[in-house]
């Protein structure tokens, strides 16, 4: 029997945005969730230039990377690359309980929506549907195309939950990280992964 009382996979992708996946992932990890984590070419990109984070390529460097980023316990942490179908996200034997695309770009919205498969990132979102497992896409792009908003209904209508990174001000964010806290809490809620991040409505 597993540890870890629950498995979250989180993709990030070449949106802008990447503090938000950051911060789920590392309070998923501190909530002692294992995590499969799964990171696109585009997205290493995006962490060099918003977090000064030199993501490594090699999926077993990336994993002893972001283990130590995230100080995650021995095997909580897992890294799967693009093309490895092996991982146990690509198939619905073996399923995350949830799984969180944060940040999504619109061209992996597309993907998931037409059903490519592919790359990891799409194949595992597809088993998400498929299993009937929470998919939850961290939509960063604006204004929306009616391409994009038909993908977003066909998903919603398959689904999944979509949620763009649209940071609420009702709390009075005094910093960026409030503004981050504010959609890593929201993710988390729908992850069903209990957190403090950002005041509740009324409290």
């Amino acid at each position: 029997m597993s540890q870890w009382h629950k498995t979250i996979a989180v993709a990030m992708t070449g949106a802008s945005g990447t503090g938000y996946g950051l911060r789920v992932l590392q309070c998923l990890i501190d909530a002692d969730v294992r995590v499969y984590l799964l990171i696109s070419q585009a997205a290493q990109v995006v962490l060099k230039m918003e977090a000064d984070l030199d993501a490594p390529s090699r999926p077993s460097d990336a994993e002893r990377f972001f283990s130590d980023y995230c100080n995650a316990k021995p095997g909580q942490l897992r890294v799967f690359g693009r093309q490895q179908w092996t991982a146990p996200v690509a198939s619905g034997s073996n399923p995350p309980d949830a799984m969180t695309i944060c940040p999504c770009t619109t061209g992996t919205l597309a993907s998931i929506a037409a059903g490519l498969s592919d790359d990891l990132i799409d194949r595992a979102a597809d088993v998400a549907l498929k299993e009937g497992r929470k998919l939850i896409l961290v939509v960063r792009e604006m204004p929306f195309t009616t391409i994009h908003l038909e993908n977003m209904l066909r998903l919603a209508r398959a689904g999944a939950v979509i949620m763009p990174a649209n940071p609420g001000f009702y709390t009075k964010p005094q910093s960026i990280d409030d503004l981050i806290d504010f959609v890593a809490a929201r993710v988390l809620d729908h992850l069903d992964v209990p957190n403090r991040l950002s005041p509740r409505w009324g409290d």
